[in-house]
Formats: structure tokens, sequence, C-alpha cells
């Protein structure tokens, strides 16, 4: 992901309460489906949920249908 350096493995790239911005383009969460043009919704890293694959929960800065908080893969996140 260009802008962001990689961590060693296992180590997170991104810290909680770190402000990103989140591509959810084409993805279904909680039922949701968001549309191609949801690609830098602005939100806040909650915590680090997996590290294979790397995966985060972020609470998202507005509720998309009451959508707030979401987990996605790192390589959809970029820091503000």
């Amino acid at each position: 992901m260009r802008g962001v350096a990689r961590a060693q493995p296992g180590v997170p790239v991104f810290a909680p309460n770190q402000r990103v911005k989140v591509n959810l383009a084409n993805l279904t969460i909680q039922g949701v489906q968001f549309s191609q043009n949801v690609q830098e919704a602005l939100g806040t890293v909650l915590e680090q949920t997996s590290t294979a694959p790397s995966t985060y929960r972020v609470e998202l800065l507005f509720s998309f249908k009451g959508v707030k908080r979401v987990e996605v893969p790192e390589e959809r996140i970029r820091p503000t």
C-alpha cells in the first residue's frame, strides 16, 4: 500500500486512536453494501483484530445505514 511503511510481521502498522481513511468500496459489512464511491471514509482505529491477515476494527466518523464500526484488512486503510 502506498504511503504506509510495512511493519515487521506481527507488529501493528496502525495504533489505537489513530485517525485513518478507510476504503469501503464494494464491501458488504453487517448486511450493508457499500458503493464503489465510498473510498475515503474517515475513522479512528480501535484495535487490531487479526494478524494473519492483518485486520483492524475502525470506528467510522459517520454511520452508513447504521454501521458505525467496521473490520477491514490493513490494505484498505491509510493514515490521514
